[in-house]
């Protein structure tokens, strides 16, 4: 009965919290690089301090305009990166958790299939006769 339990457990809650486990740490990521952040901001400009509206002169608007667009074209270049960047580290992520899940769901099975494999070397060395 302990035995039943145990897997019962193992496949039951034990692969539902390490599936929860997995999802906490996917929406921590997302959080962390703020993919959907960057990009509903990916033209804002990038730490812009006075490039803002310019009346005056035409070169002092002109500046201003070319100093909009260099610090929109920084921020769209960085923004991008780092949504890339989190992309990745959520795929990788992603690929390892299932990894987990599946070593999760093998994991109790690998005494019997040791038993199973040393018994055939047996078998093939001689030692044992079926």
């Amino acid at each position: 009965m302990f035995l039943v339990g145990i897997l019962k457990w193992w496949y039951g809650s034990g692969w539902l919290a390490r599936v929860q486990i997995i999802k906490n740490r996917l929406a921590s990521s997302a959080d962390y690089f703020s993919v959907g952040l960057l990009a509903t901001t990916l033209f804002a400009p990038f730490r812009q301090i006075s490039a803002g509206k310019v009346s005056g002169p035409i070169g002092d608007q002109l500046r201003a305009l070319v100093d909009r667009l260099i610090s929109r074209t920084i921020g769209a270049f960085v923004r991008t990166f780092m949504i890339i960047f989190g992309l990745l580290a959520m795929l990788v992520q992603t690929l390892f958790g299932i990894i987990v899940l599946i070593f999760w769901l093998i994991l109790p099975l690998l005494p019997v299939i040791g038993l199973i494999l040393m018994v055939i070397g047996w078998c093939l060395n001689g030692r044992f006769k079926v």
